[in-house]
């Protein structure tokens, strides 16, 4: 839902960056994988209850992950790229409720599991329809310069990153706030499904 604003916001910055990288040779692969690298110790730091720490790691994670992105745009999109980006991002998501049930499994147990599940309701109403849009040659009419095709919702990029955000600085209410944005991104799962399976029909006829 704040995809599309923030994009705006940080287009500029990132674009500069991505022009620097480039002229060092930093390719969007590499960028996308050190990403993902340092995305995965946020894992042992939430284990370690190190929430701080981990924060530190989650946005480094998504700075890589605006970047790759402005040197694809660069060096040339690239669908084994889209590929290897949007998979790493999936598993890096559920990484994160992952690593709170570590630290806390008789509190955050339930609730983490509940959050993984409805990344699952996210991710595969996204590709799924990602896939079929690609296959009918339906474009997107927002998001023109993605691999694939960037099907919107409630929650989004933006809003899991604030997700995030809430969880290291809020640990104690992690229960509460995986729950709530759980209950959303089963929201952005429905409205997905609902509207892409319309959007495929209508299109086939």
């Amino acid at each position: 839902m704040l995809d599309r604003l923030t994009i705006k916001l940080i287009k500029a910055p990132l674009d500069n960056a991505a022009i620097a990288l480039n002229a060092r040779g930093v390719t969007a692969n590499k960028t996308t994988l050190f990403g993902f690298a340092i995305g995965c110790l946020a894992l042992p730091a939430l284990a370690c209850q190190q929430y701080g720490l981990a924060l530190v790691f989650i946005l480094i994670n998504r700075i890589c992950d605006g970047l790759d992105g402005a040197l694809a745009r660069i060096q040339g999109i690239s669908d084994s790229g889209g590929f290897l980006d949007i998979s790493l991002d999936f598993l890096f998501y559920s990484l994160i409720p992952f690593g709170f049930v570590i630290a806390d499994p008789q509190s955050n147990a339930i609730a983490g599991s509940l959050l993984i599940f409805s990344f699952v309701g996210t991710g595969t109403s996204f590709l799924a329809f990602a896939v079929m849009a690609g296959k009918q040659g339906i474009e997107n009419p927002v998001y023109k310069h993605k691999s694939l095709y960037y099907m919107s919702g409630l929650t989004e990029g933006t809003e899991t990153i604030l997700c995030f955000v809430a969880l290291c600085l809020l640990p104690q209410h992690f229960a509460i706030i995986a729950t709530l944005f759980a209950t959303a991104c089963w929201f952005t799962t429905a409205t997905r499904i609902y509207s892409g399976f319309h959007t495929l029909r209508d299109n086939e006829h």
